[in-house]
């Protein structure tokens, strides 16, 4: 982050991004999305039919007409992390929001590469070409926010707005802010846990089975290592992240790479590389919902 936006923080990235002055505010505003709980799809493999939930506002929904296409009749649910209008918001994404079992930020800035491409400009532009390429295997894609909202939202909100799609599967599209010398992607996974609203019990092996064909699957399409400054051969599993704690349809959390290391930031910055990260992820969502 550049010296003018603030001190750093730990993201739920694991990595540095703005800690701006803490506000007490009124919850942002929870408008239901014209199309996020349109035509519900089957529930996942493994998972229990969700709930109805006020799912905030789901940017850029778009029903696919893919009949007899692999991925027809599915829903996939993409969270670009961050927004790009985050830092000029820092009462309303510091304010506290409960994510099951403890309460955090709203939401925060993401990082950034020491050039200044940011994390917010990144997971909006692979979120984007991972739509595309789903659309394509004839699945309806709803993207929780798409850079057309001034900040946010919540995590709440985005777990919510996969939720109320009854989507057969989301992840949460990121990159880090780790160490300087560290390098590589992880994949997050959800933890067992059971409080208050969460309870990810019916979601965590899906959830794991779909977390383990996304780190083979990037791997193999972008040739990135495994994170090499934080979890175990590319999978970690936690407990604190609202976005998955919340969640009720299978769902895992991507960090595509560390954007604090130079070598990282040379692929991400890339857009044929981060074509081959979309392609990954797309060929991981293929094999969950077909079972191939």
């Amino acid at each position: 982050m550049g010296a003018a936006l603030g001190l750093l923080a730990l993201t739920a990235c694991g990595g540095p991004a703005v800690s701006l002055p803490a506000a007490a505010v009124a919850p942002p505003p929870g408008t239901v999305p014209s199309q996020a709980a349109a035509a519900p799809s089957s529930p996942a493999p493994g998972s229990a039919a969700a709930s109805p939930q006020d799912p905030g506002s789901a940017a850029s929904a778009a029903p696919s007409a893919g009949a007899g296409k692999p991925l027809a009749g599915r829903t996939v649910v993409l969270d670009p992390g961050h927004n790009p209008g985050n830092a000029d918001h820092a009462t309303e994404i510091n304010q506290q929001v409960d994510v099951g079992n403890g309460r955090k930020e709203c939401d925060t800035t993401g990082t950034e590469t020491n050039a200044g491409y940011t994390e917010a400009e990144f997971t909006l532009d692979v979120s984007h070409r991972l739509r595309d390429l789903l659309q394509g295997l004839g699945a309806t894609v709803l993207l929780t926010q798409d850079g057309d909202r001034p900040w946010g939202p919540c995590v709440t909100e985005r777990a919510a707005i996969g939720n109320a799609a009854h989507a057969d599967a989301a992840i949460s599209v990121h990159g880090d802010g780790g160490p300087a010398s560290g390098s590589g992607f992880h994949v997050i996974m959800p933890a067992k846990v059971v409080a208050g609203k969460a309870d990810t019990r019916p979601i965590t092996d899906p959830s794991h089975r779909l977390g383990l064909l996304v780190r083979d699957d990037f791997q193999k399409a972008t040739g990135e290592g495994y994170a090499s400054y934080v979890a175990d051969q590319g999978l970690d599993t936690r407990d604190d992240l609202g976005g998955l704690n919340l969640s009720t349809v299978p769902k895992v959390f991507i960090e595509c790479g560390n954007m604090r290391n130079a070598g990282d930031a040379q692929k991400m910055t890339d857009p044929q590389w981060r074509q081959q990260a979309a392609q990954g992820i797309a060929d991981a969502f293929r094999a969950f919902l077909t079972g191939s």
